[in-house]
């Protein structure tokens, strides 16, 4: 049996490659007769810039940059000099995985840093960015970006801004004349992994903010700023960043550059997936494996295990799911993509499962392919 395997990462645990390696490891360790290729996948969130990297074979970049709460690091991107391509992990400058959890402030993380590597990148020749904005610390509708990339954010004193996202209501007018221009000459792709839009009870503050840090009251202020910064960017562009799919991702960095930089915003998974030529590999194999941490009704809008299982249903490839955490019912929407679907732990504690995510998928992939040379007998 020829199996692809095809994991997104296991947030806040393992990546998606350590994650295909260990589905392969319990499989080839049954009992199954198997040939196992790992095609690790990402839509966008953490670790797809470093999947792309390494599918592409391209030039790593040591930058020193900030990160969200404006403190020195060393981190990289991805070249490739032939194309003037540069990728970029949002989550390697302005994540939360560079915070502690009492670091978490998202009245005050910025994207700056994020900034500053697409000034690096510009830097190198680039005339085409890739950015993947999974992960990110901030929810400052891509303020920060801009502000690296010579944007000026003004009250109505004509005073520059300071401490954004918390001062964006004062808001009055955004200067962008002294923005670099090498960025209007270049492509700039943004990989989302979500499709909300910026504001109201789905948006970037009431829904993504708390994740990194917001209490109730935070998400208020954190709405109101980027209600500012909507209603702004509207007066002077004609553009409602409100009304853009995908808007609401990274804290409202894909409106906010879209708008400003003409960025594009796109599935992440589905260009990941056609830019690394997934439809040939899902042709030659008999079983699809996919997972990440946990697997639900946002799977199915546009997560990787989505994307991944809806072109191998569309080559009648049956598809299993592993997660942390599955629904709790069979429900008709997810048995349209997956035939299986499997929790790997048994362990109600998050924290320890967490922990063990690498154990737990060799064991049940060991389990999985034990059955299925079990059910060849019979």
């Amino acid at each position: 049996m020829r199996i692809l395997i095809a994991p997104n990462s296991f947030k806040n645990s393992l990546d998606a490659i350590s994650c295909a390696q260990a589905i392969a490891q319990g499989l080839e360790q049954s009992k199954l007769n198997c040939v196992c290729t790992c095609f690790p996948v990402g839509d966008g969130g953490d670790g797809t810039g470093l999947l792309l990297i390494k599918k592409w074979n391209a030039e790593t970049i040591n930058v020193p940059v900030h990160d969200a709460l404006k403190r020195p690091i060393n981190t990289s991107f991805g070249f490739i000099e032939d194309s003037k391509t540069a990728i970029i992990e949002m989550a390697d400058v302005s994540g939360l995985k560079l915070l502690q959890s009492h670091e978490l402030d998202p009245l005050h993380a910025s994207s700056y840093g994020t900034g500053e590597m697409i000034l690096h990148a510009l830097d190198k020749g680039a005339t085409k960015i890739i950015l993947c904005i999974g992960g990110s610390a901030s929810v400052d509708g891509g303020t920060g970006i801009l502000q690296a990339l010579g944007y000026k954010f003004l009250d109505d004193n004509k005073n520059v801004l300071k401490d954004i996202p918390l001062s964006l209501t004062n808001l009055s007018a955004i200067d962008d004349s002294k923005a670099d221009n090498r960025i209007f000459n270049c492509e700039v792709i943004i990989l989302c992994d979500v499709e909300n839009y910026l504001l109201g009870t789905h948006g970037a503050a009431a829904v993504f903010a708390p994740q990194k840090g917001a209490n109730p009251n935070d998400v208020k202020q954190l709405e109101q700023c980027l209600q500012k910064l909507r209603d702004i960017t509207f007066k002077q562009t004609g553009i409602d960043i409100n009304t853009l799919k995908h808007g609401g991702a990274a804290g409202g960095v894909a409106a906010g550059l879209a708008a400003w930089l003409k960025a594009k915003l796109v599935n992440g998974i589905d260009y990941f997936l056609d830019a690394t030529n997934f439809n040939d590999a899902i042709k030659n194999t008999d079983l699809l494996i996919t997972g990440e941490g946990n697997i639900d009704t946002q799977t199915l809008h546009g997560k990787a295990p989505y994307g991944v299982a809806n072109l191998a249903k569309e080559n009648n490839v049956p598809v299993i799911g592993l997660a942390g955490k599955i629904p709790q019912q069979s429900n008709e929407a997810f048995n349209k993509y997956f035939d299986v679907l499997l929790p790997i732990s048994n362990d109600a504690n998050i924290s320890e499962a967490i922990l063990h995510t690498k154990e737990n998928l060799i064991r049940t992939a060991n389990t999985l392919g034990d059955l299925m040379a079990l059910s060849r007998i019979f």
